[in-house]
């Protein structure tokens, strides 16, 4: 996944917790989460040549190709969100954001407006059909690709919790690239605490404390990866739609959810979107999200969290 990840377990002795691991248990649980996370990454990791994803985004043909349930429950949420969303979520993006010089090619010279149209000619979520029974998908278009890096690592994180319960913990943190599942306290025996980001570029800072219970946040941000040109800026995020990087004024957007890989793929959506028909999607969808708006002077906020989810 091109990231790292990070799992925290109490182990506290009180009437609440109590976990006892030796230290062969420890290693034995450490290789089990490595092994589920290799899986994963070869089901749908664009890193790896041979991985299931790899092979199909290969495969310059419109015939059905097989993969696993996994795989399809991850392609199946994507598709549910892209139709939510009118597209501001799609995961047949990845052309542009390469043509745009965030991808594995560093752009040297800006796309002009016939290569941009060009290469929206290769996308598009509805080019990309599903089959439940004897798990496949398809393109529509030989040339179309997949690119899970807006929801995958979401899944991944859900993935590893249920291994985690299924060995009778409960009480955990769990993060793979900024994407977070908390389960029962830490080891104060306290409910998790987790820090919101300030966008800024420069110095790393705290915008809100959150107090999360048995819940997942995820959190996309047009701060971290970007390019300015002629006084304008540029994200790595892109707009399907446009086929351009998003202009508007959303920083950065946090969505709480108890699926991680639904809060992943949803705060992508959102970020696309923007401030204004963003909030909109939220409500329409009943998503619990926390938005950072750029302004002239600094940052303005919009949340609809409930008032106990905020560290004051």
């Amino acid at each position: 996944m091109g990231t790292q990840y990070h799992i925290r377990i109490p182990l506290i002795t009180n009437n609440d917790l109590h976990y006892k691991l030796s230290p062969q248990n420890l290693t034995q649980l450490h290789k089990d989460i490595d092994t589920l996370l290799e899986s994963i990454n070869q089901e749908m990791s664009t890193y790896i040549a041979d991985s299931s994803l790899s092979r199909f985004n290969q495969a310059q043909t419109t015939d059905w190709f097989p993969i696993s349930n996994e795989l399809l429950h991850v392609i199946q949420n994507a598709q549910m969100i892209s139709q939510a969303s009118d597209g501001a979520f799609d995961i047949t993006v990845m052309p542009l954001v390469n043509l745009w010089g965030f991808g594995t090619t560093k752009v040297v010279s800006f796309p002009s407006q016939q290569q941009v149209y060009q290469t929206r000619k290769k996308i598009g979520y509805q080019f990309l059909k599903i089959q439940q029974y004897f798990p496949a998908i398809r393109k529509q278009r030989p040339n179309l690709t997949i690119d899970l890096s807006a929801i995958a690592k979401g899944y991944a994180v859900d993935a590893l919790a249920l291994l985690l319960n299924k060995r009778g913990f409960q009480h955990y943190l769990l993060e793979i690239g900024g994407e977070i599942r908390v389960s029962g306290k830490n080891k104060q025996n306290k409910a998790w605490r987790i820090a919101i980001e300030k966008p800024t570029q420069r110095n790393r800072s705290i915008q809100q404390g959150l107090i999360l219970k048995n819940t997942a946040i995820a959190t996309s941000g047009d701060y971290r990866n970007y390019y300015q040109k002629q006084g304008k800026r540029y994200s790595h995020t892109i707009n399907p739609k446009t086929g351009k990087p998003i202009t508007h004024k959303l920083a950065s957007v946090t969505v709480l959810h108890n699926s991680t890989m639904i809060a992943d793929a949803q705060a992508t959506a959102i970020m696309v979107l923007g401030e204004e028909k963003g909030k909109v999607y939220a409500q329409q969808q009943g998503l619990a999200v926390y938005m950072i708006i750029r302004n002239e002077t600094g940052f303005s906020v919009w949340h609809n969290l409930p008032e106990n989810a905020l560290m004051h």
